[in-house]
């Protein structure tokens, strides 16, 4: 390129005008402005960067629509498995911060038993008081502890806990009340056991236990937790299942025969009663097993409504 300015000024002696060469090349060369400046090559040039520009920024635009794009969430935890889970966990956890309450409850029926051997000699009353006290067990540990573990739970903020894992509010509920339910069986069978010893009650009956237990305790249970869950402070959450476990002292321990007709109905809508009854006709020498199953069918009716209210209430607690 910098031999054509000079060769430009050559042109102007009149001896070099005559050469075509010289003129063309001061003039610009079809070839060289072809190679330089040509339509064919600059058009290449262009449409290669224009695209190869035009695929760059839309590879990026790709990657950042695919960035702002929420990472998918993990599929939600089956019913059954998230309730083992939270089973074995709260069993381990009530394993260890509940025995020494267990032990409160089991010596505090069994000192109720001594108490009331003094005033009843035997007969239905002496079967209330067995079986009041053995379900009164599982009244202390399924709707006291229960509703103070919720009631806490809530007001120290570890409803926040579950509500981050993926199981379904059911699982959580239904995995205390089975846990805390579960725990009471040692404390429940000692205590019908040694009230059978201190009255001179038949034993043979008292596998009934088996569906007394878990029915009452779910009853129990579902109904502490929605207590403990609706309280809007942990100090009602405690008053509220105090009040419960008396209530089923009162009601379940007494006779039924010696109490007024108004208290008596407020006994037919405690849900421990129907496991009282149930227990307490297992003790007859022919008990009526139809009866015995209408009291633990109506304990599982109640069961179901007082979890799902339970289930309700931990939804409503756990989004606030």
């Amino acid at each position: 390129m910098s031999v054509m300015p000079a060769v430009s000024g050559v042109s102007g002696v009149p001896g070099a005008t005559g050469v075509p060469g010289v003129s063309g090349a001061s003039a610009g060369l079809p070839g060289a402005s072809g190679v330089s400046g040509a339509p064919g090559a600059s058009g290449v040039s262009g449409d290669a960067g224009t695209s190869g520009a035009s695929g760059v920024s839309g590879a990026s635009g790709d990657a950042g629509e695919a960035g702002d794009m929420p990472a998918p969430l993990a599929a939600r935890a089956r019913l059954f498995p998230a309730l083992v889970a939270v089973y074995r966990a709260q069993l381990s956890r009530a394993r260890v911060a509940r025995i020494p309450l267990l032990f409160v409850a089991t010596f505090q029926s069994i000192g109720i038993m001594i108490l009331m051997r003094g005033v009843v000699d035997g007969g239905s009353e002496a079967r209330s008081v067995v079986a009041g006290s053995s379900v009164l067990v599982v009244a202390f540990v399924a709707l006291n502890l229960l509703a103070q573990y919720f009631g806490q739970l809530r007001a120290s903020g570890g409803l926040d806990h579950y509500a981050t894992l993926p199981v379904p509010p059911s699982a959580v509920v239904l995995g205390a009340a089975a846990a805390y339910a579960s725990f009471t069986v040692p404390g429940t069978a000692v205590t019908a056991v040694m009230g059978s010893v201190l009255f001179q009650l038949p034993m043979t009956n008292l596998w009934i236990l088996l569906a007394v237990i878990p029915l009452s305790g779910a009853a129990l249970a579902g109904l502490g937790a929605a207590l403990g869950l609706l309280a809007p402070r942990q100090e009602l959450a405690t008053l509220c299942g105090q009040l419960g476990m008396s209530a089923a002292l009162l009601l379940g321990v007494l006779p039924a025969a010696r109490m007024p007709q108004v208290v008596s109905y407020a006994r037919d809508l405690l849900p421990s009663t129907y496991g009282v009854e149930a227990l307490a006709r297992s003790f007859d020498g022919q008990p009526d097993w139809w009866v015995v199953c209408a009291d633990l069918g109506v304990c599982a009716g109640v069961a179901v409504v007082s979890l799902a209210a339970a289930t309700w209430a931990y939804r409503r607690a756990a989004v606030r």
